[in-house]
């Protein structure tokens, strides 16, 4: 079914889809998209591709949802929203992740801007996607993206080389352009150093991004916040690279202006998405 964008009594805001896990601790995943794209002025629709039992440091426990469920999610909102952009963040099976491969390879609307997150493993280091699916993002998933938004471990597994340092993010970011054919954004926050610094590979140009690394913070969720809010200036029309630094600024300050609290297991920090 062919959607057209009608004008109502509310106004209307560009659409977004995020297909991703659910985080009951609402830092990451599909709640830290939605909150991303309400916050840059999007409205957000979800696809549960899992549901993660998980708090900041810790993983508990991972359940997928039945591809024919996670099929009729995409076809419900695809076929009856105008979605301007689309993110996938952890997609967590190979039986999932190919389902995402064939609505982009022969079904969805074209030209549809898809932000891939290959999101792999928490912050907490907890493995996050099942071993055969990362073949599938090699084989299908890449090849269609408009970026690929990897962190520096991710981006380690995929060229199959150290990324540890700034040369060797270059190296690894160069590898994977060339390998796949579309725009890199290979994310440096846990770079030893005062910046956070990102590297965009676009063409066979280096576009660095850079802010203040904010020291003390247990960031949960930055991957996700960051590739949505990529996700949010596609919608709304922004160039990929307008798109990336006003992402950046986003992911920044949420960092900056974290909201915490103490409990009797410790201090949570959470990022502050409305600022």
């Amino acid at each position: 079914m062919q959607v057209e964008e009608q004008a109502s009594s509310g106004g209307r805001k560009p659409v977004a889809l995020t297909i991703a896990g659910s985080d009951c601790s609402a830092g990451a995943g599909l709640q830290a998209d939605l909150k991303t794209f309400e916050a840059l002025g999007v409205y957000g629709l979800t696809a549960v591709t899992c549901v993660v039992a998980e708090v900041p440091g810790k993983v508990s426990c991972i359940q997928a949802v039945e591809p024919e469920n996670l099929r009729e999610q995409i076809e419900l909102l695809l076929g009856n929203f105008p979605v301007a952009a689309v993110k996938t963040g952890l997609l967590f099976s190979p039986e999932n992740a190919s389902l995402v491969a064939e609505f982009f390879e022969e079904r969805a609307p074209a030209k549809i801007p898809l932000v891939i997150d290959p999101v792999m493993v928490a912050t907490s280091g907890d493995a996050l996607l099942q071993d055969a699916a990362v073949e599938t993002y090699r084989s299908r998933l890449f090849p269609l993206a408009t970026l690929v938004t990897p962190n520096m471990a991710e981006a380690a597994v995929l060229a199959d080389m150290p990324v540890r340092t700034l040369p060797q993010m270059r190296a690894a970011g160069e590898k994977l352009q060339r390998e796949f054919g579309v725009p890199f954004l290979l994310k440096g926050g846990h770079l030893e150093g005062d910046d956070a610094i990102d590297l965009l590979f676009e063409d066979g140009e280096v576009t660095e991004f850079s802010a203040r690394y904010v020291a003390g913070v247990s960031t949960h969720g930055t991957g996700c916040t960051y590739s949505a809010a990529v996700a949010a200036g596609l919608a709304q029309g922004l160039a990929l690279q307008e798109a990336i630094t006003r992402a950046k600024e986003f992911v920044s300050r949420a960092i900056d202006q974290h909201l915490f609290w103490r409990t009797s297991s410790g201090e949570i920090h959470a990022l502050n998405h409305y600022l």
